[in-house]
């Protein structure tokens, strides 16, 4: 009867102990809203490799350089890029002023409500209508007046803010990054005044380690103050063969790591993994119907071809939103 009591104690606190051992580990343990699997594994063993004193593959901390994608890889980019509809609402709040556009493509389109005639204008006419809706003020007038738009904007389909549809798998690589000492950084084709306000408060990352696009800007003199101004006019378009291009002017060297969606990430990516030493790469792939949205190949956002068939070849990672993710969004 002693030696059954005793038991109990001794079992009862042992049980305990592994209940709070495994919660513990659980929550030290990397990347909880992956899967166990290989794109999981392949993340830790690329990052135990480089960071161990002693290694082969050992990276000293000043050349840990990460490079993440935004649109697509660390939040929604559909129906349309964030910045995309940034951009819509400044051509209806500005119309009045501009009775021309009535008659004038993209414009006509946006303020009729078309995205598909939106669509047909390409590439040339979605950059027109960011360049011309996000010029006409100062830099400084323009921080304020994205700050004001993304920390109210929501998502047309979920009623969701933007900023609350980041994927949360993704969040937690940056945070285990940055816990191993990486430098990390977005590259977007995204406009870089558009991201720097909102990026610490969101991802964590400081705005001085966002490279985007940026459209042409002129420095004045206005009443005494010196002002820069935005012009109408593309100066750096930050995706495909200018990703690789906007890394190296604006960081000075060629990462180590990356991570995109789409093909519009493929050089960056190429370039990152065909350097000397470990490298890695990896790709997200959005094919969670249920949880998200399911497209790749024929997307007019984000589309991913060369990256789904050339990436295994090159070594990339591809990860699968429906098999190799627990959640989402960091509230689901």
């Amino acid at each position: 009867m002693r030696f059954k009591s005793v038991f109990h104690v001794f079992g009862a606190s042992l049980i305990g102990t592994c209940l709070y051992v495994s919660a513990a580990l659980a929550q030290t343990s990397p990347l909880p809203s992956w899967n166990d699997g290989a794109a999981r594994q392949s993340i830790i063993d690329f990052v135990t490799a480089v960071t161990t004193d002693g290694s082969a593959d050992y990276v000293a901390p000043a050349d840990r350089i990460a490079t993440f994608d935004n649109d697509g890889t660390l939040w929604s980019e559909q129906p349309m890029y964030v910045q995309l509809a940034f951009a819509l609402d400044r051509v209806k709040k500005t119309a009045p002023d501009h009775p021309e556009w009535k008659d004038t493509e993209p414009y006509k389109s946006v303020l009729a409500g078309d995205l598909k005639g939106l669509a047909a204008t390409g590439e040339k006419g979605v950059l027109e209508l960011v360049a011309v809706t996000h010029a006409g003020m100062t830099s400084d007038e323009f921080t304020k007046i994205a700050s004001d738009w993304i920390a109210t904007a929501k998502h047309p389909e979920t009623g969701r803010l933007y900023t609350d549809m980041v994927y949360q798998p993704m969040l937690e690589l940056i945070d285990y990054l940055h816990d191993n000492d990486f430098k990390v950084f977005i590259v977007s084709g995204g406009g870089i005044e558009f991201m720097r306000p909102w990026t610490e408060k969101v991802y964590g990352i400081p705005s001085e380690r966002v490279v985007g696009s940026s459209i042409k800007t002129e420095y004045k003199v206005v009443d005494g103050k010196p002002v820069i101004t935005r012009q109408a006019a593309l100066n750096f378009l930050d995706d495909k063969e200018g990703k690789p291009i906007g890394i190296l002017g604006h960081i000075g060297k060629r990462p180590i790591a990356a991570f995109g969606n789409s093909d519009g990430d493929f050089q960056m990516l190429q370039w990152t993994t065909s350097g000397d030493g470990k490298r890695f790469g990896l790709i997200v792939h959005h094919d969670d119907a249920d949880r998200e949205v399911a497209y790749d190949r024929k997307s007019v956002f984000g589309k991913l071809d060369k990256g789904l068939d050339d990436g295994p070849k090159l070594g990339w990672t591809i990860v699968s939103m429906k098999n190799d993710w627990k959640q989402i969004y960091p509230d689901d």
